[in-house]
């Protein structure tokens, strides 16, 4: 198969036209919409349906695409570790974790890492679904969860603690739980129905101290930032990650003795780029950190 037109197909696929290609291209709508005419007859396929409003793939134009993806990123990857430097790394590291924990920590954290590595630019992609790396999505992830990639290489970092949480304007009010027991005379603050591994490790509030009675929640959701701010606004209690509490003083520690099982977290990254410094820089720079603060994670 021609490299040429296979890397003209995969512009085309992701522009929706030729005309936009051809801007990407810097060739003319007419050259690229030949080369597209000779990958489809040299493969005796179609692989797209022309429509008014664009281009659509056609089921083998899918199939193709997703495999000149894989070989786009591949290239691309190996393009940016050939010119890395040892003594001056440099190039683009696309980092994705969830959105709580890289808005609060990881951010803030950033501008040590880019004032150490000028030449790395740095992209935060922040979601609480796993990206997915081996299809190019990101190059790393930082997961609070086992992860469920097994091609991944994976790194652990650090184990993450839960405690539970409350405003003192609520604590005023309502008064201060003692024993776990008296967390069902309180309004408790839990999280909706959710697929997330990380947040379904933080639904302990409704039975801790009563492993057979489950207590019903006065407000659900499923969102970090949703449940703190409900409890800032002195809503109820609720189970809050420490990362994500630290230094705010709108909040306090409600039955200090009990927390959660600790979550592990890990840094991910798939095995083609094993051998990249931008990742191996940025794996280091993490651990020092996490190292350097693990009594409030």
């Amino acid at each position: 198969m021609d490299w040429d037109r296979l890397r003209i197909f995969h512009t085309v696929a992701e522009s929706g036209s030729f005309t936009n290609a051809g801007a990407r291209l810097n060739c003319s709508q007419s050259a690229v919409s030949r080369q597209i005419r000779a990958l489809e007859e040299s493969l005796n396929v179609s692989l797209f349906t022309r429509h008014a409003r664009g281009l659509v793939l056609t089921q083998e134009g899918q199939e193709l695409f997703n495999t000149a993806r894989d070989v786009v990123h591949r290239i691309e990857e190996t393009e940016r570790s050939l010119m890395e430097s040892k003594e001056r790394p440099s190039g683009l590291l696309r980092v994705t974790t969830m959105v709580t924990f890289g808005a609060v920590w990881l951010t803030p954290h950033l501008e040590q890492f880019m004032a150490e590595y000028p030449d790395i630019d740095v992209q935060v992609i922040l979601d609480d679904a796993d990206l997915d790396l081996a299809a190019g999505e990101a190059d790393v992830a930082i997961r609070l969860h086992d992860p469920e990639q097994a091609d991944l290489i994976q790194r652990p970092l650090a184990s993450f603690h839960t405690h539970i949480y409350a405003s003192p304007e609520y604590l005023d009010r309502m008064g201060t739980p003692v024993t776990p027991e008296d967390l069902d005379n309180h309004d408790l603050i839990t999280f909706g129905t959710t697929n997330l591994p990380t947040l379904k490790n933080l639904g302990w509030l409704a039975n801790v101290g009563n492993p057979t009675k489950k207590r019903k929640p006065r407000l659900q959701v499923n969102n970090l930032y949703g449940v703190m701010h409900a409890v800032e606004a002195g809503m109820g209690i609720a189970v809050l990650p420490d990362y994500l509490v630290h230094n705010r003083q709108t909040l306090v520690r409600v039955l200090p003795q009990i927390e959660g099982k600790p979550f592990n977290s890990y840094y991910c990254y798939p095995p083609e780029l094993r051998g990249s410094l931008r990742v191996a820089l940025f794996r280091d720079f993490m651990v020092r950190q996490i190292k350097a603060e693990s009594n409030i994670l």
